[in-house]
C-alpha cells in the first residue's frame, strides 16, 4: 500500500485537486495549478502521536525585552510618514504600481539619498539608468548601479558589497562575477544602512525552479530567498513590482503576505499628483498616504496638497464644489466638477473620473427622488480635479452640490466648502474627524462649511457652519 498519493495544489487559494487542469475551479486563476506529493492520514496521525517535535518555548509579554529599533530616514518626508517613520533594517518593502506611475523613479530617487545604495536592474541597462539619472539630476558617489535577473547572483551581489571590511580594490573592481555593478572609483565609505533595490521581481528567476521570470513560482520562491537575506544580513531590500489590471501587484497574492510592508504609488500617468500608500505595514500604521507631484526633477512633495488641488479653481462657474477628505490622518481638500447637459438618446449617460460609477448613480437617484431634479433626461458628467480618486462617503455631500449646480445652472459661493455622506432616503449622515475637517477648511481660507446635522458640532473661529439634514435642504438652502 502506498503511504504518499500525488494531489495538485493551487498556488493561489491552496485548493487541491485529485488531477491537473489548466484553471483552478475554486479561484478561477490559470496556469497556478502544481503537483504536490502529500502524506496519508494514517502517517500522519503516528507522527503526531509519537511527539517527534519538541514543544515551543513561550513567553508572556513581560518576559520578553522590549528592542528600539532605530528606522533609517530617506530623507523624504511624504515617504517617511507612510513608513512610519523611516525603513527598519531587515525589512522587505514591495513597491507597486502601474507602468509608468514613477516606481523607479522613487526608487532611483531613495537610491541616490542614501548612501551605498545598491541598484540591480533586471529591466534596464546600466547606460540606461545613467540617461535616466542624469533627466532627474540625481548625483551620488556612492550609488552602485547592476544588471542581473538571476536572484542567486542578485544576493550574493548584495552580500558581497555589504560586507564590513572592503578593500579600495574590491571597491573599484567587485569580485562577484558577471555582476555588473559599475561602481565610483573612489572609496566609499563603510555601509550601515544597507539598502538594496531590485527592479522588479517580475524579471527575476532561481535556477532551483522551472518557469520563466514573473511566474507563479518564480516570483514566490524569489522573495522567500530575498527575505532571507533581507533578515539574516539586516539588509533592507526594496522590490518593485509592476500591476495587473484588476489593480493587484502581478505574481501570486502570497507575494504580498512575504513582505514586510506593501506600497502602492496610485494616480493618473497623464495627470501631476500621486499618492503613495501602505497596503501592509508590519511596522506602522497603515493610514498614512504621501503626495506628490510628478515633474522634470522627478518626484516632488507636496507640502500643502489642498493648496495644490484648488489651484487655478474657476471662479462663477456652476457646478463646481469643494470637499473635504481625510487621506490617512490628513485632510485633504479637493474640488468636485459636474455637467449637466440634455441626454441625446433614450438612456442618460453617468461619466466619471476619479469618482465611483455605482456611487454616481445612486446620488443621482436620491437627487430625482428626494429632492425634486429632472436628472432622468439628463447625461452627467463628474470630475475630480488633480487625477486622485475620492473614495470616501464623505464626499457625497459635495457630488450632490455639483449636480444640484450644474442642474439649476447656479454658482456654489467660493468660499464654501462641504461634506458628509448621502443615504438613499436622502439624509446627510455624519462622518468622522469633523473638527479635522473644518479647522482644514478655514486655514484655507473658507468662510462657510455645510456638514451633516450633529448636535456636537465644533465651533471654529471665523468659519460659518451650515448643517443639513438631507439633501432637499441642500437644493433649497444652498442653491436656490
Amino acid at each position: 500500500m502506498k503511504n504518499n498519493s500525488l494531489i495538485f495544489i493551487c498556488s493561489n487559494c491552496d485548493a487541491q485537486f485529485t488531477k491537473w487542469t489548466g484553471r483552478c475551479l475554486e479561484c478561477g486563476k490559470w496556469g497556478t495549478i502544481e503537483k504536490s506529493t502529500a502524506g496519508s492520514d494514517r502517517e500522519k496521525n503516528q507522527k503526531s502521536e509519537e511527539n517527534e517535535y519538541p514543544a515551543v518555548k513561550t513567553n508572556t509579554l513581560k518576559e520578553i525585552e522590549g528592542k528600539n529599533v532605530a528606522r533609517i530616514k530617506t530623507g523624504i518626508e511624504e515617504l517617511d510618514r507612510v513608513l512610519g517613520g523611516g525603513l527598519v533594517p531587515g525589512s522587505l518593502v514591495l513597491l507597486g504600481g502601474e507602468p509608468g506611475i514613477g516606481k523607479s523613479t522613487l526608487a532611483a530617487q531613495i537610491a541616490s539619498i542614501i548612501p551605498n545604495t545598491i541598484y540591480i536592474s533586471g529591466e534596464e541597462s546600466v547606460e540606461q539608468i545613467k540617461l535616466r539619472a542624469e533627466r532627474l539630476k540625481i548625483k551620488s558617489d556612492t550609488l552602485r548601479i547592476g544588471n542581473a535577473t538571476g536572484v542567486e547572483s542578485i544576493i550574493a551581489t548584495i552580500r558581497a558589497c555589504h560586507c564590513e571590511e572592503r578593500s579600495d580594490e574590491a571597491i573599484s573592481s567587485p569580485t562577484i562575477p558577471n555582476s555588473g555593478i559599475a561602481s565610483s572609483p573612489s572609496q566609499a565609505p563603510r555601509n550601515d544602512n544597507r539598502i538594496a533595490v531590485i527592479d522588479s521581481i517580475q524579471t527575476i528567476h532561481s535556477d532551483e525552479v522551472e518557469g520563466e521570470a514573473g511566474g507563479v513560482s518564480q516570483v514566490r520562491v524569489c522573495t522567500v530567498k530575498l527575505m532571507e537575506t533581507a533578515k539574516s544580513s539586516g539588509t533592507i531590500i526594496i522590490l518593485i513590482g509592476q500591476v495587473t489590471k484588476e489593480g493587484n501587484v502581478a505574481g501570486p497574492k502570497t507575494l504580498e503576505h512575504l513582505v514586510d510592508t506593501v506600497l502602492y504609488l496610485e494616480g493618473d500617468r497623464f495627470h501631476q499628483f500621486r499618492v503613495l500608500r501602505a497596503a501592509k505595514n508590519r511596522f506602522g500604521s497603515t493610514d498614512e498616504v504621501g503626495i506628490f507631484s510628478m515633474d522634470e526633477n522627478g518626484l516632488v512633495e507636496v507640502k500643502n496638497p489642498s493648496a495644490a488641488m484648488l489651484a487655478g479653481r474657476p471662479e462663477n462657474v456652476p457646478g463646481s464644489a469643494v470637499t473635504c477628505l481625510m487621506e490617512g490622518t490628513r485632510p485633504l481638500l479637493m474640488e468636485i466638477q459636474a455637467l449637466v447637459t440634455k441626454t441625446a438618446f433614450g438612456f442618460p449617460q453617468r461619466k466619471v473620473s476619479g469618482f465611483d460609477t455605482n456611487r454616481l448613480q445612486m446620488l443621482s437617484a436620491v437627487l430625482s427622488k428626494r429632492a425634486g431634479l429632472p436628472l432622468d433626461t439628463y447625461d452627467i458628467f463628474l470630475n475630480v480635479i488633480g487625477g486622485l480618486t475620492a473614495e470616501e462617503p464623505a464626499a457625497d455631500l459635495a457630488v450632490v452640490l455639483a449636480i444640484a449646480s450644474a442642474t439649476k445652472n447656479k454658482e456654489i459661493p467660493k468660499n464654501l466648502a462641504a461634506f458628509g455622506e448621502v443615504g438613499l432616503s436622502g439624509e446627510v449622515r455624519a462622518v468622522p474627524q469633523i473638527k479635522k475637517r473644518l479647522e482644514e477648511i478655514k486655514k484655507m481660507g473658507f468662510d462657510f462649511a455645510v456638514v451633516p446635522h450633529h448636535p456636537d458640532l465644533p465651533k471654529i473661529p471665523g468659519l460659518k457652519i451650515a448643517s443639513i439634514k438631507n439633501v432637499q435642504e441642500v437644493v433649497e438652502k444652498i442653491i436656490k
